[in-house]
Formats: C-alpha cells, sequence, structure tokens
C-alpha cells in the first residue's frame, strides 16, 4: 500500500496539511456563516412565531370574554323578559280573574232577582189559581155556588196559616 511507504510521508503530510487548511477555511468564511445565518433565521421565525401565537392567544382570550359577557347579558335580559311576562300574565289572569267575578256576581244577582220575581208571580198565581180551584169544586160537591171572597178570605186562612211557625 502507497499510503504506508515511508518515503511518502512528507509529501502525504503536505497535501494532508493544505487540504485541512484550506477546508478549514471553506468552513470558517462559507459554510459556518451560511448555517449560522440559517439558524439565526430560524431562532427569528420561532420567536416571531411565538410572539404571534401569543397575541392570537390574548385575542382569542378577549374574544372569549367578550363572548361569555354578551351569553350572560343575553341570559340575564331573557330572565328579565321572562320575569317580566310572567309578571304581565299574572295581572292580566287578575285582572281577568276580578272582571269574570263582577260579571259573576252581577249574573247571579239578576238571576236571583228574576227568581224572586218568578217565585212572588207564581206565589200571586198560585193563590188565584187556589182560589179558582177551590170555587169550582166546591160548587162540584155541594151544588152551590160559594162567593169569590169568603173563598179567598179561606185560601188565605189556609196558606197564611202555614207560613206561621
Amino acid at each position: 500500500m502507497p499510503q504506508l511507504d515511508p518515503t511518502t510521508f512528507v509529501p502525504q503530510l503536505f497535501w494532508l496539511m493544505v487540504t485541512f487548511v484550506l477546508l478549514y477555511l471553506v468552513m470558517w468564511k462559507i459554510a459556518i456563516p451560511r448555517i449560522s445565518d440559517v439558524l439565526q433565521d430560524r431562532q427569528k421565525r420561532i420567536d416571531s412565531d411565538l410572539e404571534k401565537a401569543e397575541e392570537l392567544k390574548k385575542e382569542a382570550e378577549s374574544v372569549r370574554e367578550a363572548y361569555e359577557k354578551l351569553v350572560t347579558n343575553g341570559s340575564n335580559k331573557a330572565q328579565e323578559t321572562i320575569r317580566a311576562a310572567r309578571e304581565k300574565v299574572a295581572a292580566e289572569a287578575i285582572d281577568q280573574h276580578a272582571s269574570l267575578t263582577e260579571r259573576l256576581a252581577a249574573q247571579t244577582s239578576e238571576a236571583e232577582n228574576r227568581i224572586g220575581a218568578a217565585k212572588d208571580q207564581a206565589l200571586a198565581n198560585i193563590r188565584t189559581v187556589a182560589v179558582e180551584v177551590t170555587q169550582l169544586a166546591t160548587s162540584k160537591l155541594i151544588d152551590q155556588k160559594i162567593s169569590e171572597t169568603e173563598v179567598e178570605a179561606a185560601v188565605s186562612e189556609i196558606l197564611d196559616g202555614d207560613k206561621q211557625p
């Protein structure tokens, strides 16, 4: 093998040194600065993305808070509207109930008055009918005509006697 030949060690070491120095210079002046620039750009991009993410997080948090506030306000307004509607319906029901009660009381009073008038009229008619029936019955039974005043007195005595305790 030629690289193990001791006569070629010096030229091999020379070229090794030249190659090493050239590679070192290329790496030092060209490759490492480019790698450093890429790493710095990458770090800047990461930092920028983190800042944007932080800003977006704060914005999302403020939007969430605004949304929660809006939902809370909406819920409170809905509860207030429901409460007002319940109160309004209850007040209307009370008013309708009072109106209906008044109408029923008036109708009841009117019906009682009509019933009383009908009762008085019926009682008056009963007295007249009783007088006529009694007069007819006695005239048929005894074949005599009895005066209307006598029959009225007898019927009144019987009817008024029933009313007394």
